[in-house]
C-alpha cells in the first residue's frame, strides 16, 4: 500500500429526514469539510446532505463521480485515479454506511486492488441496529438482501430461512421495496410458524422508529403501517 497515494473515506448519512449531528460523530463533519472529491448515488441528494452537514463548504468546488445501475463499468475504474495522485476521495452512501446493502461495494473492491487505504468512518445501520433491537442471536445473523418478488417464490424463500434459522440458531435478517412491505408481512404470517419470532424494525432512528418482535401468532393480531416505511424484517426460530 503506497502512503503517497490518497485514501477512500467510506462515508455514512442519515437513515431519513433527521439532523446529521443527531446520529452521525462529529469526526464525519470534519471529514467533509476536508473532502472535495466524491463518489455518489445521486448528486442532487448528496450535495443536500453535504451542505446540511457542512454548510459552509463551497458547493462549486466539489467532484461528484455518480455510482448508480447505469453507471459505466469502464468509467467507474477510474473513480479512484485521483487517488494515485495523493487525493483523498469520500464513497458517500444514499442512506446508512456505504457497501453494505449499497452499490459502493464495487468501489471498495477496487480500492483494494489499486493498494488504496480504505478507511470507513462510524454511522447508522439499518441491519445492526435492528440486529440490535431484535433481541435474536447476535453471534450469528446473515444478512439476506430482497427476497423474490413472485408470492410462491418468496414464501419458498421465507419457508427456506424459517429452517435456516432453526438448524444454525441463525437470525435471518433481509428487506423489501418499501410499497411492499405490507404484502410482504401478510406473506410471513401465513407461511411462518406460529411460534416462529418476527422482528419488525421500521424508521430507525426517525421520530416515527417502530421496533417490534413478536411470535407470528401474536403479530396475526398486530397490523402496524408500513406501507412505504423503510423496513427491516428478521426472522427467528428456536
Amino acid at each position: 500500500m503506497d502512503s503517497k497515494n490518497g485514501n477512500l473515506y467510506l462515508i455514512p448519512t442519515t437513515l431519513g429526514d433527521n439532523e446529521p449531528l443527531e446520529v452521525l460523530p462529529l469526526s464525519v463533519k470534519k471529514r467533509i469539510e476536508e473532502l472535495d472529491f466524491f463518489i455518489v448515488e445521486n448528486e442532487k441528494s448528496a450535495r443536500r446532505f453535504i451542505k446540511q452537514i457542512a454548510p459552509r463548504k463551497s458547493q462549486p468546488s466539489l467532484t461528484l463521480f455518480k455510482l448508480d445501475k447505469y453507471a459505466d463499468q469502464l468509467e467507474v475504474r477510474t473513480y479512484l485515479d485521483v487517488c494515485l495522485q495523493g487525493i483523498s476521495i469520500g464513497l458517500l452512501s444514499e442512506a446508512g454506511v456505504p457497501a453494505i446493502a449499497d452499490p459502493g461495494a464495487e468501489i471498495v473492491k477496487l480500492a483494494h486492488e489499486k493498494g488504496i487505504k480504505v478507511i470507513p468512518l462510524v454511522g447508522p445501520s439499518s441491519i445492526v441496529l435492528a440486529m440490535m433491537a431484535s433481541g435474536f442471536n447476535g453471534q450469528n445473523f446473515a444478512f439476506n438482501g430482497y427476497l423474490p418478488i413472485s408470492t410462491s417464490e418468496r414464501k419458498v424463500a421465507i419457508k427456506y430461512l424459517e429452517r435456516l434459522s432453526k438448524e444454525k440458531n441463525q437470525s435471518q435478517i433481509f428487506i423489501e421495496t418499501p410499497y411492499r412491505n405490507e404484502k410482504m408481512l401478510a406473506d410471513l404470517k401465513s407461511t411462518l410458524t406460529p411460534t416462529a419470532k418476527l422482528c419488525i424494525a421500521c424508521d430507525i432512528t426517525l421520530q416515527t422508529e417502530y421496533i417490534r418482535t413478536l411470535e407470528i401468532k401474536d403479530w396475526k393480531k398486530e397490523h402496524p403501517n408500513l406501507h412505504k416505511r423503510p423496513t427491516i424484517f428478521i426472522i427467528h426460530k428456536e
